[in-house]
């Protein structure tokens, strides 16, 4: 009986506390700047800005350099590698740099309508988007640019995914399709037809449109598409990523999500970032780095957020659980299993003693079942902490310990 006393007086503890950000760190040397894209060159990230050009970092994200010698297109809407090229799009057109950022070149020849949102690189070609002349297409590392947009009727070009040797392109009205390399579009499924395409990402066999209608999946090369909305409050998903199986969404609210295999309900995992638009995302390192509006870098390890959540088979429970994790103690990974007789908003936290929120499990809708998750404490010093679950009224907690 003590022992659980102690548990509540500890769970007490935890809620009096503040929620303190012991995931997500602000990298160095782009404080305030407003990002808008990232991109992995080798050993090296690079960001670009809305009216401060781009930055490079080669620490894995800690820290970033301005890297704008010769980019007199200060507003960096995207960026593409291709080997050792690092192309900017740009409002001014579009820039090479062959040395990682510290020089650049524009490159314009052929390519009238200057102002470039998006970027791609399929092969040895090079496609930017613009917002107003459709898509273009270069076969000379971006010497010179020829349009290509028989079949896509809308000029506004956002983005752009390579899966195989299919080319998409997101536009302000749904995800065109090509598969002769920009010859020829064709509209993919017509449930995005309305949608303004903010990005486009690849997970194995799946494609992933964020839109201004939230997020949406095909799994057939975009002849249809799935509505993945659970879990979100905000629908404009601004920016997607992916680390194996686990895709990560950037948007207003909540501001980071994450979706694992086989759930269909994002998680959120934006606990100490600032409240703004996250409209960039970039796995690298161990890291996922996001680009925030106004806010500059920042970046938390993977093995926080991708956690296996797996529903067990078997019949539905007959009431709420949050058993004991097995093994405990453990390092660096344990398993915790609960149980929800009814569909609810799961919320599943690791904290310290101190009070301090250490690692978000599980953050969203889940149906009827009995659940798995896999925590990884790799990131943590050896000791006891507590594990809380809330599911609708029921709430409860247990503690586990860390043994390196």
């Amino acid at each position: 009986m003590k022992l659980v006393h102690s548990v509540y007086v500890l769970v007490a503890v935890v809620l009096c506390f503040s929620q303190t950000n012991a995931q997500w760190v602000q990298a160095s040397g782009a404080n305030a700047a407003d990002i808008r894209c990232l991109a992995v060159g080798g050993s090296a990230l690079f960001a670009g800005s809305f009216g401060g050009g781009a930055f490079a970092s080669t620490d894995n994200g800690t820290s970033w350099a301005a890297v704008n010698s010769g980019l007199t297109g200060t507003y960096v809407a995207a960026l593409a590698v291709q080997g050792t090229n690092l192309f900017a799009a740009t409002f001014d057109g579009v820039f090479l740099s062959t040395n990682n950022g510290a020089s650049w070149t524009m490159l314009n020849t052929g390519f009238s309508p200057r102002a470039t949102y998006a970027l791609a690189v399929k092969g040895t070609d090079i496609f930017a988007g613009t917002p107003s002349s459709g898509a273009f297409r270069s076969t000379d590392n971006g010497t010179s640019w020829k349009a290509v947009n028989s079949g896509l009727p809308r000029t506004y070009v956002r983005s752009f995914a390579v899966k195989g040797t299919n080319l998409y392109a997101g536009t302000d009205g749904g995800v065109f399709l090509s598969t002769d390399n920009g010859a020829n579009w064709t509209a993919t499924g017509s449930e995005l037809g309305s949608h303004i395409i903010y990005a486009l990402s690849v997970s194995g066999t799946n494609l992933f449109a964020g839109t201004s209608g939230g997020a949406f999946v095909s799994t057939n090369d975009g002849a249809s598409w799935t509505a993945v909305n659970s879990g979100l409050i905000d629908l404009h998903i601004m920016a997607l990523a992916v680390s194996g199986t686990t895709v990560f969404a950037g948007g207003h609210s909540p501001r980071v999500l994450v979706l694992a295999e086989r759930e269909t309900s994002w998680t959120a995992a934006e606990t100490g970032l600032p409240a703004k638009p996250v409209e960039a995302l970039a796995v690298s390192g161990g890291y996922l780095i996001a680009g925030i509006a106004q806010s500059g870098l920042w970046r938390r390890p993977l093995e926080e957020m991708v956690v296996s959540v797996q529903p067990r088979t078997g019949g539905l429970p007959r009431g709420f659980a949050l058993d004991q994790n097995y093994p405990n103690p453990f390092n660096p990974r344990t398993t915790i299993t609960f149980a929800i007789p009814e569909a609810a908003l799961v919320a599943l936290d690791v904290w310290d003693l101190l009070g301090r929120k250490v690692a978000e499990l599980v953050n969203g809708r889940k149906s009827a079942g009995v659940y798995e998750v896999t925590f990884d404490g790799s990131n943590l010093a050896s000791g006891v902490y507590l594990y809380r679950m809330q599911a609708g009224e029921y709430v409860q907690a247990r503690k586990l310990a860390v043994l390196k």
